[in-house]
């Protein structure tokens, strides 16, 4: 029997911030066998794809009923009819009804929400798990980059820096480094409760805590702390988020932190200071997303991982132009940047021929769907970064890859212990 799509429904949905958002179901063969929705980010990139908001009053402009229509009215037509696995095929069908280098005409949420439940209904339809229609190679369990206290945009604090968080590379298996991260962010709740009040506890966008704190030091030696408090210091390493285009004055070409203006090189010399200090191995976004200079540089002479997020923007034509020059050597993954399963994996794949990381990340505008749980195993990345151990759009991938593990069972592998930097 031929696995044939038969339509294609949309609807809004809301996220975790509760904008709304699109979710997109794919019938094959007139059973509903895929869905998907698709996540937001705030803290976005300049030459990421578009999504298509509706304007106006409803929901302070936010509404996706234009992506939905756009579903509706040209995407479901163009799709019918087709094979539900040809994934590649289907992505480029939505890439040239688009017509837009950005996917600005339909949306990358509209389009993105098609490919994700498309990939999910073929995985359905052949009774695989959709990390093994994605890889029939697919074992390894990633580890978590758990962030654990927040700023920039995804808190109400005046931190600067965006995410501070532990990397249990220690842990023998997927679970034990949820055990791990357990212990380590109660212990912070009690140490950000004694020194800065109960209200302090309350967290950020991703699960963290958002104390009212500016100085990037005191995140660190609160986070350490905790970490020695729990007693799991010989297994945990650390890793930052500097978002530095939201730093970065295109005036003066400096970067703001804490009350100073920094031009690369003093910033640069920031983060080797850091270095000296704490543990840190991964640092994503040092500079600003066009600085190549400052990620070049950042490459060179820190000597850890230098993680591309909006520097990359998950597009291969970004990451073949860059990687070239030595700017940065792992890629932060995000399917909803460049819009369609397809070219994320292409993004992926260029990656790893780089020999660079890759880290698959959520957005801080999640929904309760944990697809980058199936996807983070089925590219084998070993890194996933999907925000702290609470709140249901971050536990809904964790306890995924739970199952996940248990899925595979002695085939599967846990990343810490082969995690290494320099790369």
């Amino acid at each position: 029997m031929e696995l044939k799509i038969t339509n294609i429904v949309a609807r809004e949905v809301l996220d975790c911030r509760g904008n709304p958002t699109v979710q997109v179901d794919v019938v094959v063969n007139d059973e509903i066998l895929g869905r998907a929705d698709v996540p937001a980010g705030k803290s976005t990139g300049a030459h990421e794809a578009q999504e298509v908001r509706d304007g106006g009053k409803r929901f302070g402009g936010l509404g996706v009923q234009k992506a939905i229509a756009g579903v509706a009215e040209e995407i479901a037509p163009a799709l019918r009819g087709r094979r539900v696995t040809d994934q590649r095929a289907l992505d480029q069908a939505l890439i040239a009804l688009d017509g837009t280098p950005n996917k600005a005409r339909l949306g990358a949420n509209a389009i993105l929400g098609v490919s994700l439940a498309a990939a999910r209904a073929a995985a359905a339809a052949l009774r695989v798990p959709l990390y093994k229609y994605i890889n029939v190679n697919a074992h390894v369990l990633p580890v978590p980059l758990l962030n654990y206290i927040n700023g920039g945009k995804h808190a109400s604090n005046d931190l600067e820096f965006q995410e501070f968080c532990i990397f249990p590379v220690g842990a023998e298996t997927f679970k034990e480094a949820m055990e791990i991260g357990w212990a380590v962010y109660e212990e912070l709740r009690t140490i950000i409760i004694d020194k800065y009040g109960k209200i302090a506890a309350n967290v950020g966008d991703e699960g963290g805590f958002a104390p009212p704190i500016v100085k990037v030091r005191e995140a660190l030696d609160n986070i350490l702390l905790a970490v020695k408090r729990s007693g799991y210091e010989e297994k945990i390493v650390y890793g930052l988020d500097c978002a530095a285009t939201h730093l970065y004055d295109p005036e003066t070409g400096k970067y703001h932190l804490e009350g100073n203006l920094l031009s690369t090189d003093e910033l640069l010399a920031f983060y080797k200071d850091l270095l000296k200090s704490y543990p840190i191995v991964t640092i994503e976004d040092p500079f600003s997303e066009d600085d190549v200079d400052g990620f070049v540089r950042a490459t060179q002479e820190l000597g850890i991982q230098i993680v591309g997020d909006d520097f990359f923007c998950t597009n291969p034509a970004r990451i073949k132009e860059r990687a070239a020059l030595g700017a940065g050597n792992a890629l932060l993954w995000k399917v909803n940047q460049i819009g369609t399963l397809s070219e994320a994996l292409d993004a992926a794949e260029l990656a790893y021929r780089h020999s660079f990381g890759v880290m698959v990340s959520e957005r801080s505008g999640e929904t309760e769907d944990p697809i980058i749980s199936d996807l983070v195993v089925g590219i084998n990345a070993g890194q996933i970064k999907t925000g702290a151990a609470v709140r249901g759009e971050r536990t809904a991938k964790y306890n995924r890859l739970l199952q996940i593990e248990e899925e595979l069972g002695s085939c599967g592998a846990y990343a810490g212990g082969n995690f290494k930097t320099p790369f």
